[in-house]
Parts: C-alpha cells; sequence; structure tokens
C-alpha cells in the first residue's frame, strides 16, 4: 500500500504538470448521502475548463468520456456531463464502476483532486488525513477556503528541490529493485530538467553545471531507491556481525560500480543536447574500448577519413593514478581527452600527462583545485563542446 506521504507527492507533482486541475471537498451531495441520487462529484461552474472546450449551454446536455487513474493504482471509465435542459443548470463527474470506494459516507470530507494530464487522461487524489490534507493544500498555496475551483498554476511555485523528490516518489513506486544504470541516470535528468525548466539551449550554454547538478540528483535519487529497498532488510536486523558486513559490502559494491557508468550517461546526454555525433564503447586496436569517439566507430575504421576529425575522450571519476589507461586505446588519435571529477592533480602528475599528449577536461568550477600554471591548459565541458561543434561544423 502506497504511504501517505507518497500520494501527496504524487498529487503535487500531478497539479504541476496538468493542463488544468481542480480540487473540492467531497460533500454528502457527492456521495448521495441526501438521497438526491445523483452520486458523482459536483463540479462548479467556473470549472468547466477541466472538463470541456467551452462552456456548456443552458438549455442543452452534453457529455464526454475520459479515462481516470485514481491514486496513481487503478483506472476508471468516467464520464463529465453539463445538464442544461429544464431547470437543471450544472456539471456532475460520474461513472466509477462497482466497488468504487471514494463515494461513501465515510468520505464525505475528504479533498478530491483532479488533474487534466492529457485531452482525454486524467489523474485523481483523494487524500482523507487532516495532515495529508494541510501538506498538499499547503504545496499548493491555497487555502481550504480557496478550494471548489480551478488550482490556479500562477499559484504553485515549488520549491525545485521538493519538485525533484516529488517527482522520484513516482519513479520509486514503480520499482521494487534497482533500475538499470542508464535508466536511473535518464529519472535523474528528467527529473532535474522538468523541476529547472532546463532545455536543450540551457545544457548548450551551461554542460558544466548541468553535468554536476545532474550527478549529485541521480546521487539522491540512488539513496532515495537505496533507503526503499534496504529499510526492510536493515529494520529486520542482523544475526551476526558477519551478516551485517557482508549486507555492508554489498551497499558500498553497488554504490561504486553505479559511479562510474553514471559519468558515462551523463556525458552522452550532454553530448545529445549538443547535436555531436558520437559512439560509445567503439572496439579499436587489441579490443580496446575508449568511452567516447567522435564521430564514430565506422569513422574511426576508414583510413581515408581524416585524423584531425577525430576525437577521443575517456571518462573517469577519479584519474590521479588511472590516466594512463587510456594512453593506448585509440592508435589514431594522438591527443588523448580525458573527462574527470578529480578535484586537483599534483603539478609532477599533470606534468607527466601533457608529456603523453593527454588533455583534461573538467567542469569549469573545478579548474580551480588544480595548479594555476596548469589551468590554461584545462578544458571545461563548454571548451571541449564547442570545439568539437566546431570541427563538426554544427552552428
Amino acid at each position: 500500500m502506497m504511504s501517505a506521504n507518497n500520494l501527496v507527492g504524487l498529487a503535487v507533482a500531478a497539479v504541476s504538470r496538468s493542463h488544468y486541475a481542480f480540487c473540492k471537498f467531497t460533500s454528502a451531495n457527492d456521495a448521495g448521502s441526501t438521497g438526491a441520487h445523483q452520486a458523482g462529484y459536483y463540479i462548479p461552474k467556473s470549472a468547466w475548463p477541466v472538463m470541456f472546450d467551452c462552456p456548456g449551454q443552458k438549455g442543452e446536455n452534453k457529455d464526454r468520456n475520459i479515462t481516470i487513474k485514481w491514486q496513481d493504482t487503478f483506472e476508471t471509465e468516467s464520464r463529465f456531463i453539463y445538464y442544461g435542459r429544464g431547470t437543471r443548470n450544472e456539471y456532475r463527474l460520474t461513472r466509477f464502476g462497482r466497488g468504487f470506494p471514494f463515494l461513501t459516507d465515510d468520505n464525505v470530507g475528504d479533498l478530491f483532486i483532479l488533474c487534466q494530464i492529457e485531452p482525454n487522461y486524467y489523474e485523481a487524489y483523494v487524500l482523507s488525513a487532516d495532515d495529508d490534507i494541510d501538506s498538499f493544500l499547503g504545496a499548493i498555496g491555497i487555502s481550504p477556503t480557496e478550494t471548489n475551483g480551478l488550482i490556479s498554476m500562477q499559484q504553485i511555485t515549488p520549491n525545485p528541490e521538493d519538485l525533484i523528490h516529488q517527482l522520484f516518489q513516482e519513479i520509486l513506486v514503480q520499482y521494487d529493485q534497482f533500475p538499470a544504470t542508464n535508466m536511473m541516470a535518464q529519472y535523474a535528468r528528467e527529473c532535474y530538467m522538468r523541476a529547472h525548466h532546463i532545455n536543450d539551449e540551457v545544457l548548450q550554454n551551461n554542460p558544466d553545471t548541468s553535468l554536476l547538478a545532474w550527478i549529485n540528483t541521480e546521487y539522491d535519487l540512488f539513496k532515495a531507491f537505496e533507503n526503499k529497498l534496504y529499510s526492510p532488510e536493515i529494520s529486520r536486523g542482523f544475526g551476526n556481525v558477519e551478516a551485517l558486513i557482508t549486507y555492508s559490502n554489498q551497499i558500498l559494491n553497488r554504490r561504486k560500480s553505479r559511479a562510474g557508468k553514471s559519468l558515462e550517461h551523463h556525458l552522452s546526454g550532454i553530448f545529445t543536447a549538443n547535436h555531436l555525433r558520437f559512439e560509445t564503447q567503439v572496439i579499436t586496436e587489441e579490443h580496446k574500448k575508449p568511452d567516447f569517439i567522435f564521430p564514430d566507430g565506422e569513422s574511426y575504421h576508414n583510413f581515408e577519413f581524416p585524423a584531425d576529425d577525430l576525437i577521443f575522450l575517456g571518462a573517469k571519476t577519479t584519474c590521479k593514478d588511472r590516466w594512463r589507461q587510456i594512453l593506448n586505446e585509440a592508435d589514431r588519435i594522438p591527443v588523448k581527452h580525458l573527462f574527470t571529477l578529480q578535484q586537483g592533480i599534483s603539478k609532477n602528475q599533470l606534468t607527466e600527462m601533457y608529456r603523453e599528449n593527454v588533455c583534461l577536461v573538467v567542469p569549469e568550477p573545478y579548474k580551480t583545485f588544480f595548479d594555476p600554471t596548469f589551468r590554461d591548459r584545462i578544458l571545461s565541458l563548454k571548451q571541449f563542446t564547442d570545439s568539437v561543434r566546431r570541427i563538426q561544423h554544427i552552428s
């Protein structure tokens, strides 16, 4: 069963990405408790945009069928209807199927939230606990007296970090194990970009800060998965110290194995946003597999393709001792670019690197961690992508 906190987070996230959103407290009339035989949510006239393209006309009835996903668990084929004939002049949401759990006497006073995600697809949430209702209303910035109407998008100004963690909840409920590393990285990018309203133009102009933000966001998402998946085992406890150590090592090994691939996935995201042509894990001499070859493996193996237009990039989270691994990974490319998150390398190591034609690429904020005499020779990620764009004639 989904926790209440998850439900509130999902509801707020649904409102934030909806075309229109509406909320109201479930009334006795909605539940059919008044004996009016009109069970179904009454929607005030001012909220017609959440239901129809234009308001209903007195003297005519109109309706349309929609799909609603409730509590992120089950769907109903429901109907909006406007009653305009005779003395009636009202909107309702009806048709929920047998056993629908949210229109009973016990639900009177619950907060009903309806979000239009696509023209004919909606998400709905019903919050019962006072704390959950208060949390939701606080998150979207309205008071209880401002319900029973459309939720103004201008009122929803969630902190981007809060929105990111709300989006995390949408992802967490889909999994009972860790997602693949490429999916974890993709989810982190999507959450960060949606929360901060970032597009490809922003990524092209600010690849360094974007990459670091993606990496941090993914680590936060990874820790959220750890808390979800490891907490039951930790709560049960361990029979002896050896069992505890074994389990702890499993956790640490998963963290280590994720980090390197994570960097490659996020660099690929930056390169894609810059429309660069590249290929990962190209097989070169002696079955070596460089992290990135620009533009691709076919060009690398075509000796009629100019070597000056080939670019090599290795990616290592730390490289103090491992930078030599890249030296023989692509014989056709004499200068080896190496992207790293290492925050500082000794002058002796840097001297040796440049003697071996290794050109460091680091996030712009990290340049200050390196000796001043080398900073001009170290590329930022933007300087690297701009260089590739020039070589590939990308405007």
